[in-house]
């Protein structure tokens, strides 16, 4: 795990001066420590740089990836679909969203595939009528998620497998009725909500 990290800071490192030897443009802010994120965990999970509007949403799946999964984990020894959905709700959003992925998706307000934002939830019918598997959306069709075979790692809702067993997205709902959550942090709401 030390490695992993020091191989994520020394990328990290190279990254930020690569970044500022290449660019041309003296009115863009290379020092801001935001858009360089921005940009490494772009080129490290595929998706574009316009995309990555939560900086902290990308720096928690990234710390996870390739966690093995583990059928009720819930530590980086080993975690779930639906509990790795609910650690990154609690500590990007400080947000509960629910125990398993059915009970997650009673909790939040549908959203079609074609208007998920940023750390949306994603859910699946994995050969079953009942949904079976969830991840929280990334970006560009991307997602994050606790794979049985592979741990945590990013997939492409388009590939034939996720595309074939997609049954929907969803926006967890606050205690509010009126309002619901939104993963989007583009204004400087610090709450989260629309």
């Amino acid at each position: 795990m030390k490695t992993k990290k020091l191989v994520a800071g020394m990328l990290f490192i190279g990254l930020c001066l690569v970044s500022q030897a290449q660019t041309t443009n003296k009115n863009k802010s290379t020092s801001d420590p935001d858009n360089l994120a921005k940009e490494y965990f772009s080129q490290i999970m595929g998706v574009a740089v316009s995309a990555t509007t939560n900086t902290k949403l990308y720096q928690f799946v990234y710390e996870w990836l390739g966690t093995p999964y583990r059928l009720g984990g819930d530590s980086k020894r080993g975690i779930d679909c639906s509990k790795f959905s609910l650690a990154l709700y609690e500590n990007v959003f400080n947000t509960t969203i629910g125990y398993n992925s059915r009970n997650q998706y009673a909790n939040v307000t549908p959203i079609r595939k074609n208007d998920l934002q940023a750390g949306d939830l994603v859910f699946f019918k994995i050969r079953s009528r009942s949904i079976t598997h969830v991840g929280v959306y990334l970006g560009d069709d991307k997602f994050a998620h606790a794979s049985s075979s592979k741990g945590v790692m990013v997939s492409n809702l388009n590939e034939p497998y996720w595309s074939r067993y997609y049954y929907n997205g969803g926006r967890p709902k606050t205690d509010d009725e009126d309002r619901i959550m939104t993963a989007d942090i583009n204004t400087n709401n610090d709450n989260n909500l629309n």
